[in-house]
Parts: structure tokens; C-alpha cells; sequence
């Protein structure tokens, strides 16, 4: 362990944040993990430094109260793991602050670990223009062409450092008050900045923006001050025109009883949710609450949402669930892919101010358009503009029988009853109001202009007609604390067809990126985009071939790059350089000859596995040689593609068909991980081994399975396949874990 040298240097004006600018600190050069520094000083990093945290518990301890730590610009980078290591295996804190109080920590960078930094029990911690880009990430399984349910997230759980241990962060306060946050900055990581348990704080302008989790995530936190941040494209399970799911990221996420917070002048668009509150777990009485916790009025509540941009969402623009006496007001809620407001089982919730435009295009289910409240009581909707949605307000009531059996909805629950709708604008909407189920509703003052209907209440109670007041409405007022003006600064990026998922992150629409559009084993085929100035391919085994396609001019379309080859492993990095920015991608392509049998069966495979094989060998049975697993039959089958003319002319048709391929390859000693995509049952052997096998009627589903060669060698691998009925699909690829 490394304490602080007293090797003195002046710390002149460029370090004006300090209290002090003239005075004169002592200077210490970080070398080696668990330095540890207890008293104010300047912080040096040489260029290029990387210090892995073996034994997790931070690179760096600040450990003193009231000290300043400014890490002198320039030499502020540090990185805890060497450079193309995968983001999902980093690990380690860069900065750990426990039990210290009072601490100001000035521009660090740090990069390549799970934690950027972490602080307990630190009242009065400032950080002020940290680094934390460049850190923990899954690996996302959705690509453009279909969604991986594996890739959703689970916010329901914090009180074991969930969050932490499963998703990491860039920066994790816990158990603190009076903490400051601002100026802070992160990029390709999951997470940005975590709150958990912590109170009476200000976080303010700072970007945390293309990540692939959470922009800010809070637990348990109140009495907070968040303004003027960017938390943009933090966004996970979208392709634009395929899937909307967001898989529960956000701009802003709120769990388990965070209350009286205020939310002003952030933008958080182009997220899976804007803003995504619940009231929680312990708060319905799902788990066990400390002793003498009321459910009573139990929530994530009274918290003021001011001013924001919550658009483009492929889900909600804001979700608040299970809460009390929010407030919603002047907020910007546009083309968000749901709906605008989601504010199911919430009360007294108030709803002013806000412009609902073009909200609900990729709705499902009952919730979609502008505001739409399920079982809600007490709120009021008033003086909004709803614009083009395809529904305005929606409130109902169902028979939702696992939550009505909650501890909270026996305390609280009134159904959907005595919310007010007046002085609102419906502009082109195709219903304006729509009430199910829903009683002692309130209407009046409403505008409607060019909507296709103005109010369905056929399965409801007929609202109430009320007189009201035609005064301008009055926001309350709020401080706010920052100096950016984020809402609007990304305009040029408006609609979600500019939410672009990686492999890891969303493109930010400024480094270039090659993401892969097929995974077939013969051919790889990447779209490239940004600004790509050059580009190149560097063969590292044997030597496929590859072509460029350029787009059409004056089209958007993106450059193509295809890699292919004869039967081998091609091992290859291909590098993109647009201005200042550079990316590597590392891949290998793994080519292989499939003879192939593609049979009718009536002999069910899950039940007489031996029967079912044995159609292999009948007369229907059709035999083709081809170059890669890659067969997306929809609702027809192999002779409903091109796979062979043999196939295409007498091969079996769409329901109760087969199929049992085998290869044989020469791999590197290593890890290999085989993907598949089936619809339904497939089985994956190597050398006689299963290492996968979903064999059974399913939907579209992706499985994965490796195995491990001590030395390089052939293998056989052995694929079966059977459909059932409706669709059918069956994809498979083949990549190095870790080839050596």
C-alpha cells in the first residue's frame, strides 16, 4: 500500500474550484493498486496507466474528512484493465471513499472498470468534473433482427447492492446527505451515476448519455435536487421498426420509496422509459418492510417533475406506478413509442402544462397515447396540450387480480375514481378521453380540434360535466441548480429512428460504428456508420476476402462491409477512423460445409427420439450441401427457401419438418461459444456432447453453449432441428471466448 508523499508543488489558477486557489498542496503520483491518500493533494496519472484492482476493493482510498483530491488535468487517466478487454468481464473500483466526510474529488478520469467510483457513509462528498466513460457493460443478445429476453433489466432489488454487483456503475453514493454531483460525464458503460439511499443532494449538470442501463438510478433517495442534466440514449432492446421493448433502462430511474425529490430541466430522451418510477417492492408489501412501515400511503411520492424532456421513448415518457402526490408540469412528452404518462395505481397526482404530441404509434395492449392511468384515484389532468396521440387520456379499472391481493392495494386501492380532466387541448388526437370501467370522473373546459372522437365512455360511468375557470395557469415555482441547458441541445437527433444499438452501447452519432447485420457462418456482414473517413481490414489468420458497398448518393443509407470465405477460421480486426475517433472490432469468422438432411415427420422427436432421426433415411428425406445454419422459413419451410434445388422443388413444406446437420472443423486451442436461434426444437452436440439442447415447442428463442479444446484439433458437430407448426426458424454461429 502506497500513503501520500509530501513532494510540494503551488497549485496556482488553472484549480480554481478550490477554496483556497494559491495554496500550496503536496503531490503524489499513482503507481500501484491501494494507494491511499488522507490529505488534500494534487493527483498525477501517467499517461497510458493501468492498474488492476486485484483484490476489489479500489485502486484508490480516500480515507480523511474534509480533504480535496484534484487530479491535475492531463494526467487524470486512469484504467484498470488494458485496452479491447471485453466490457462484460471488467471488474474493480477505480476510487473507493468510505466513512469520510466532507471530501472534494476534482477531475478524475477513470476508465475500464466496473466501479468508476464508489462512496459510503460520505456526507458532504463533492465530485466535480469526473470521467467515467469507458466501463461495465452485458453484452447485449438483442440484435437488429430480433430481441433477446435475457437482455432485460431487474430494478426491483438494491438493498444487497443489486445494482452494483449486476450492472455496475460510473459513480455509486450510498447512505450519504448533502452530497454534490456536477459536471460529470460518462459514455460506453451501462450506468451512469447511482443513488442509493441518499438524501438532500444536488446533481446537476452532468452527461450520462449512450449508455445501455441507466442514465441516474435512485433507491430509497429523497429530498434531492437533480436539474439541467443530460441523461439521453440511455436505452437497451430497441431496433427501430422490428421491436420497441427498452428492456427497463431509462433516462431517469426512481425505486422503492423516493420521495420528494425535484426533477428540473433534464433531458432524457431517446431512453427505454424518460423517467421510470415504482413505488416498490417493500412498499406494496411484496417483501417485508422494517418493523412498524406502514403501506399506507406508501410510494415514491410528492416528488415535482419540472420542465423536462422525456421524448422519443420506445416505451413511456414518464412511468410513475403505486405512488402518491406527484407533479408533472411542463414537460415535453413527444412520439414516445407507448405512451406519454404511464401513472398506474397512483393518486392525487397532478398533471399540468405538459405537451403530449404523437405519443402511442407502437402501443399494445391497453396502455398507449398521451396519459394513461389504470386504476388511478384523485389525480387531476388539467391545461395540457395533447397533440396527434393516438389516444389523449385513457384512465380504467380491470381485474388485476395478483396486485388487488397486495397489502397496499388493500390499504389504498379506490379504483379508477374522481379524477379531473378540464382545460385541456386535444389537438388531432384520434380519441381524445377514453374512460373504462371509470367513476366520478370529472370534465370540463376541454378544446377539441380536428380529433376523430371526443370521448368513449361506453363501458364506463358518463363523466361529470363541471364548470371551471378559464384563468392562465400558474407552474409553482422551483430552484434549480446548474448552468447548462440540456432540453434541446440534441435536437438534430429527434425520433427514435436515431436510437441505433451496438453490440454493447447506442451509437452517439459520433464515433463510427460497425454493427453486425448477419451472423451466418459463411458470411459477416457489418453496416457502417458516422463519418467514416478510412477504413481497413487486418487478417490475423487465414485470408478471407471482403467488399465494400458504398450508398447511393444523396441517400442516408450506410456503408455495407461484407467478410467471406473458404471453409476455415479467419481470424480479423477491422478498424474504422472517423476525425478524432477510431474503433476496433475483433472478430472471426468460422466457415464450415454442412451436409445437410431436411425430412417430413410423424414421429414426434420428443417422444421416440430414435423414431424421429430415423425419417432421415426415408424416401421424402432431401439431402443438400451448404455453407451456413442460417434458414429463416417465417410460416413456410426448406422448400420454401433457397437452399438447394432439390429442396426448393420436392423438400418438406411448412409444419412437421426436420432437419440433422453435421460439419467437421479444425479450431484453435480455446473457448468456443456455439449461438443458435430456433423455432422449435434444437440439439447442438460436439464430438458427442450436447452443449445445447432446447428440445422442445418454442418460440423463437437464442441459446448458447461452449466448449473448451486444449490444443488445436478437429471437431464434429452434430445439429438437429424439428418444427411443429406456425412459424419456424433456425439459426446458427460459432465464435472464439477465448481462442489462444
Amino acid at each position: 500500500m502506497v500513503r501520500l508523499l509530501a513532494a510540494m508543488i503551488v497549485v496556482g489558477s488553472a484549480n480554481a474550484t478550490l477554496a483556497q486557489p494559491e495554496s500550496i498542496l503536496p503531490e503524489i503520483t499513482i503507481t500501484e493498486d491501494n494507494t491511499r491518500i488522507e490529505t488534500s493533494c494534487l493527483v498525477r496519472v501517467a499517461p497510458g496507466t493501468v492498474i488492476e484492482d486485484t483484490d476489489n476493493n479500489g485502486v484508490v482510498h480516500i480515507a480523511g474528512d474534509g480533504i480535496t483530491v484534484v487530479f491535475v488535468e492531463g494526467e487524470a487517466a486512469l484504467f484498470g484493465a488494458a485496452e479491447g478487454t471485453p466490457w462484460e468481464t471488467l471488474t474493480g473500483i477505480g476510487i473507493r471513499i468510505e466513512g469520510s466526510k466532507n471530501v472534494t474529488l476534482i477531475g478524475p478520469h477513470l476508465h475500464r472498470f466496473k466501479i468508476g467510483i464508489w462512496a459510503t457513509d460520505a456526507d458532504g462528498l463533492m465530485i466535480d468534473g469526473a470521467d467515467v466513460s469507458g466501463g461495465y457493460a452485458m453484452r447485449l443478445g438483442s440484435t437488429p433482427q430480433a430481441e433477446d429476453s435475457s437482455d432485460w433489466l431487474w430494478p426491483h432489488e438494491n438493498d444487497d447492492h443489486q445494482w452494483l454487483k449486476n450492472y455496475g456503475a460510473g459513480v455509486y453514493v450510498e447512505r450519504s446527505k448533502g452530497v454534490t454531483i456536477r459536471e460529470c460525464f460518462a459514455r460506453r458503460r451501462q450506468n451512469g451515476i447511482i443513488l442509493d439511499r441518499v438524501t438532500d443532494s444536488e446533481i446537476y449538470d452532468n452527461d450520462c448519455s449512450f449508455l445501455s442501463g441507466w442514465g441516474l438510478a435512485m433507491w430509497r433517495s429523497s429530498g434531492n435536487v437533480v436539474s439541467r442534466n443530460a441523461f439521453d440514449f440511455c436505452v437497451r432492446g430497441y431496433s427501430h421498426g422490428v421491436y420497441n421493448r427498452g428492456q427497463d433502462s431509462a433516462g431517469i430511474l426512481l425505486f422503492e420509496q423516493c420521495n420528494d425529490n425535484l426533477f428540473a430541466e433534464n433531458s432524457a430522451t431517446h431512453a427505454g422509459d424518460g423517467f421510470f418510477g415504482f413505488g416498490g417492492k417493500e412498499a406494496l408489501g411484496q417483501v417485508p418492510g422494517p418493523e412498524g412501515l406502514s403501506v399506507k400511503r406508501a410510494g415514491c411520492n410528492d416528488n415535482l417533475l419540472i420542465n423536462n424532456d422525456f421524448s422519443y421513448a420506445p416505451a413511456h415518457g414518464i412511468e410513475l406506478t403505486f405512488s402518491f402526490g406527484n407533479r408533472f408540469i411542463g414537460n415535453r412528452l413527444v412520439e414516445n413509442g407507448i405512451c406519454g404518462i404511464w401513472g398506474g395505481y397512483s393518486q392525487d397526482t397532478l398533471i399540468a402544462g405538459n405537451l403530449l404530441e404523437g405519443n402511442g404509434a407502437l402501443a399494445y395492449g391497453l396502455e398507449r397515447g398521451g396519459v394513461n392511468i389504470e386504476h388511478g384515484a384523485a389525480n387531476t389532468i388539467r391545461d395540457n396540450v395533447f397533440r396527434n396521440n393516438t389516444c389523449g387520456v385513457h384512465l380504467w379499472s380491470d381485474n388485476d387480480e395478483g396486485l388487488l391481493e397486495t397489502d397496499w392495494a388493500q390499504a389504498n386501492h379506490r379504483g379508477s375514481i374522481d379524477n379531473t380532466i378540464i382545460r385541456n387541448r386535444f389537438e388531432g388526437d384520434q380519441l381524445a378521453i377514453h374512460l373504462r370501467a371509470s367513476k366520478e370522473t370529472s370534465i370540463g373546459g376541454n378544446e377539441y380540434v380536428d380529433v376523430a372522437r371526443e370521448i368513449d365512455a361506453a363501458e364506463s360511468e358518463e363523466p361529470i360535466e363541471v364548470m371551471v375557470t378559464m384563468e392562465l395557469y400558474e407552474p409553482p415555482s422551483y430552484d434549480a441548480v446548474g448552468e447548462t441547458s440540456p432540453v434541446g441541445a440534441r435536437s438534430e437527433l429527434a425520433g427514435r429512428a436515431n436510437i441505433v444499438m451496438g453490440e454493447y452501447f447506442p451509437w452517439d452519432h459520433r464515433s463510427p460504428l460497425a454493427r453486425r447485420t448477419s451472423k451466418s457462418a459463411a458470411n459477416h456482414t457489418y453496416e457502417v456508420l458516422g463519418d467514416v473517413e478510412d477504413f481497413y481490414i487486418v487478417m490475423n489468420g487465414p485470408t478471407a476476402q471482403f467488399k465494400l458497398t458504398e450508398p447511393e448518393k444523396d441517400t442516408d443509407e450506410p456503408y455495407r462491409v461484407e467478410v467471406f470465405g473458404m471453409a476455415g477460421v479467419h481470424q480479423y480486426t477491422l478498424k474504422l477512423r472517423a476525425k478524432d475517433f477510431e474503433a476496433i472490432y475483433n472478430d472471426t469468422l468460422v466457415v464450415a460445409k454442412w451436409q445437410a438432411t431436411f425430412f417430413p415427420w410423424t414421429i414426434d422427436p420428443r417422444e421416440d427420439l430414435e423414431g424421429w432421426r430415423a425419417h432421415a433415411d426415408e424416401a421424402g428425406a432431401r439431402r443438400a450441401t451448404v455453407d451456413s445454419l442460417n434458414f429463416a422459413y417465417g410460416r413456410g419451410g426448406p422448400r420454401d427457401i433457397d437452399i438447394a434445388d432439390v429442396i426448393t422443388k420436392a423438400g418438406p413444406g411448412g409444419d412437421r419438418f426436420g432437419m440433422i446437420a453435421t460439419t467437421k472443423l479444425r479450431l484453435p486451442a480455446g473457448t468456443w461459444r456455439v449461438s443458435t436461434l430456433s423455432d422449435d426444437g434444437v440439439r447442438v452436440l460436439v464430438d458427442g456432447e450436447p452443449i445445447i439442447e432446447n428440445w422442445t415447442w418454442h418460440a423463437p428463442t437464442r441459446d448458447e453453449g461452449e466448449f473448451t479444446l486444449d490444443e488445436e484439433q478437429p471437431i464434429e458437430i452434430v445439429v438437429e432441428h424439428f418444427e411443429i407448426d406456425g412459424h419456424a426458424v433456425l439459426e446458427l454461429s460459432i465464435e472464439p471466448v477465448d481462442a489462444r
